[in-house]
């Protein structure tokens, strides 16, 4: 089991205790899981609250399993939602009221740690955190807790790492931090299977393991089958009618069931199980069964003697041993996870999580199905892991522009869909839901080409559309509503209010003209050479339905200076000055300045990109964090003048 956090500040170590917490209570043997954490930081306090983390669960996991509970991440079960009314012996009240207790000290050591320099003594197993730097360290590795006795009902292992860093040797984000857990599970337990989540994202369906075991083993070719099982992003707390439109529940029941009855679900970077043989680049047609060489090995591999044998036992599909003494790997561990290890083998390019892209889910993906691996979609109810969304402008923002920049990277690598699908190894259906995927960020110029093309029309007195009175202007009109009509009627089936559709249309295109319109230009400088790209970690909150200053504000849009809000500002704006324009009969092309008037068609598609921007336009008045800062406005006003100045000169002409 893989817990991945980047940034103790913008995913505070209480979340990834509560996930780790929730993947120690699982449904399923505990002599046959291990869960390792990697902590790209190399915080302090994220290893503190770890270990404090394991000494509850001594006392949390017997808890869960003893009393069957269904919710096993504590802060969700301690909400006041989780305590079911079968449970009313004095037994279980006196044993609830103790692990509350237990979870409230945790929490009040882990938030009393984060005011201290250092949550510990430099001592002991703090001694590695005592000078350390983050982005220059070495590697930590450190056994937390080890399951000795194999015990089924106990803890399972429990192991922090933090790969070795150094200045000038790239790191390749969470793909590189992947491929280091994927070596180190591989020396200290190599188990066939992995499964990997995000630090936000929690087991809520403690049986999702048996779930996905009976996909992976239970298939008619079991070994051939599937690569991975998948389960769908699923999030809580989320806010009544989806105010910020990323709850992503129509896009799973639709475009996601759709993909999955072609060549299976793609890869989404938490929630997901694997094959370790397949992470290791095997295709399903292809099988060991002579005695891999050493040189073979290493090249693929790298140096690591013990990392190559346990590689070659599970490439030959070789039982696995006794038991392993965790420490006893220690030092190769360490060698694996150094910053060096990787040059010269194959590790980031055919095996492991893929490099080149900051959506390496979906690039590891797509190479796993491009050499012809299916995949396994599965949605227990309950849902098997739920996460947080984030909750405000510049949190969704950033994890917008890193996805369109990401999936649009993948475009321009090796891996490519249309070159598997031209090999015919993957699907071509399955090529095509790729592509519409990886293109989201190129959705954003036309997006932004027709959010300023009727105020272009208004200004200058020219038309886009056929009049009123013409008969072509029903087409038009009929397109539009049938477009919107089934669009809301997707929303309704899947029990969703017409609130919501409206605000998934609106975020859909703020999302797509603003982060999108960035994640275009961060490739484009890419491909250039003038800059690189860079992975973005998203701020992570325990709770997103907590209201803020008071209930009116809740979902509302929040800004920063970032200036990936010029862009809707400066559509905003436009529109604004196009309409009075229009109303006023002030354009350039007006009747009384010698054109034709105003179109009542541009005139009422003005108006929808005004609707669409209204969070925008809230934030023209608004004060605080829900107020565009002043910097924006002046900006995106000169932008906004200078698109004027054009339509001016352009009448002219």
């Amino acid at each position: 089991m893989f817990v991945t956090t980047a940034d103790p500040v913008l995913e505070p170590p209480i979340l990834t205790v509560n996930t780790v917490l929730s993947l120690l209570a699982v449904d399923y043997p505990a002599d046959k899981l291990a869960c390792y954490v990697s902590d790209d930081a190399g915080s302090p306090l994220t290893f503190y609250s770890l270990v404090e983390a394991s000494k509850f669960a001594k006392l949390w996991v017997p808890f869960c399993k003893k009393y069957c509970i269904e919710v096993r991440a504590p802060f969700r079960y301690f909400s006041g939602e989780s305590l079911l009314s079968k449970h009313v012996s004095p037994e279980f009240q006196q044993e609830w009221k103790k692990m509350k207790d237990e979870y409230e000290e945790l929490s009040r050591k882990i938030e009393d740690a984060t005011k201290r320099p250092m949550p510990s003594e430099p001592t002991g197993e703090f001694a590695d955190f005592s000078s350390i730097q983050r982005k220059n360290h070495a590697t930590i590795i450190k056994v937390i807790w080890e399951n000795k006795e194999g015990v089924a009902n106990g803890v399972p292992h429990l192991i922090y790492i933090s790969r070795e860093k150094r200045p000038k040797h790239p790191h390749h984000f969470k793909a590189g931090a992947m491929n280091v857990l994927t070596r180190v599970s591989g020396l200290m337990s190599n188990a066939p299977f992995m499964m990997n989540v995000d630090c936000d994202m929690y087991i809520n369906n403690p049986k999702i393991f048996l779930h996905a075991m009976c996909l992976l083993l239970g298939a008619k070719n079991k070994e051939t089958d599937f690569a991975y099982v998948q389960s769908p992003q699923r999030f809580y707390d989320g806010m009544k009618d989806d105010p910020f439109g990323n709850q992503l529940v129509v896009l799973y029941e639709y475009i996601g069931h759709g993909i999955v009855g072609i060549q299976g679900p793609l890869y989404g970077g938490t929630g997901c199980f694997h094959r370790r043989k397949v992470i290791y680049g095997l295709s399903p047609d292809e099988e060991i069964k002579e005695k891999l060489s050493n040189q073979a090995l290493q090249k693929t591999f790298g140096g690591s003697m013990p990392f190559t044998k346990s590689a070659a036992q599970i490439l030959s599909s070789m039982k696995p041993g006794s038991p392993r003494d965790l420490l006893s790997s220690f030092e190769a561990a360490k060698e694996v996870a150094g910053c060096s290890y990787e040059y010269g083998t194959q590790w980031g390019r055919e095996n492991g999580w893929i490099y080149g892209s900051t959506t390496e889910d979906v690039l590891t993906g797509l190479t796993i199905q491009g050499r012809g691996w299916k995949s396994a979609y599965c949605s227990p109810n309950p849902p098997a892991f739920l996460g947080c969304a984030p909750s405000g402008g510049p949190a969704i923002m950033t994890q917008q522009k890193r996805w369109a920049t990401g999936l649009l990277e993948i475009l321009f690598t090796r891996k490519n869909p249309l070159i598997p699908a031209l090999q015919r190894k993957l699907q071509f259906r399955q090529c095509l839901a790729y592509l519409w995927i990886i293109l989201w960020a190129l959705w954003s110029i036309p997006e932004l080409c027709y959010a300023i093309l009727p105020a272009y029309c208004i200004l200058t007195g020219s038309h886009f559309l056929p009049k009123v009175g013409e008969a072509a202007f029903f087409i038009a009109a009929a397109i539009f509503i049938t477009y919107n009509l089934y669009a809301l009627s997707e929303y309704l089936r899947a029990g969703l209010s017409a609130r919501a559709w409206w605000n998934n249309q609106r975020m859909w295109t703020i999302n797509t003209t603003t982060a999108y319109l960035f994640g275009t230009f961060s490739v484009v400088l890419k491909i250039l050479g003038i800059s690189d790209t860079v992975f973005e970690v998203t701020q992570k909150e325990q709770s997103t339905n907590e209201v803020d200053d008071d209930h009116a504000n809740a979902g509302r849009l929040t800004f920063d200076r970032s200036p990936i809000f010029v862009a809707g500002t400066t559509i905003l704006l436009v529109n604004l000055t196009a309409l009075a324009v229009g109303l006023f009969g002030l354009g350039f092309g007006s009747v009384a300045h010698g054109g034709d008037g105003l179109g009542t068609g541009e005139f009422i598609c003005s108006v929808w990109v005004v609707l669409l921007f209204w969070a925008f336009f809230k934030g023209l008045f608004g004060k605080g964090k829900y107020g565009i800062p002043s910097s924006t406005l002046y900006k995106s006003g000169a932008l906004a003048a200078l698109f004027v100045h054009f339509s001016r000169w352009t009448s002219m002409g």
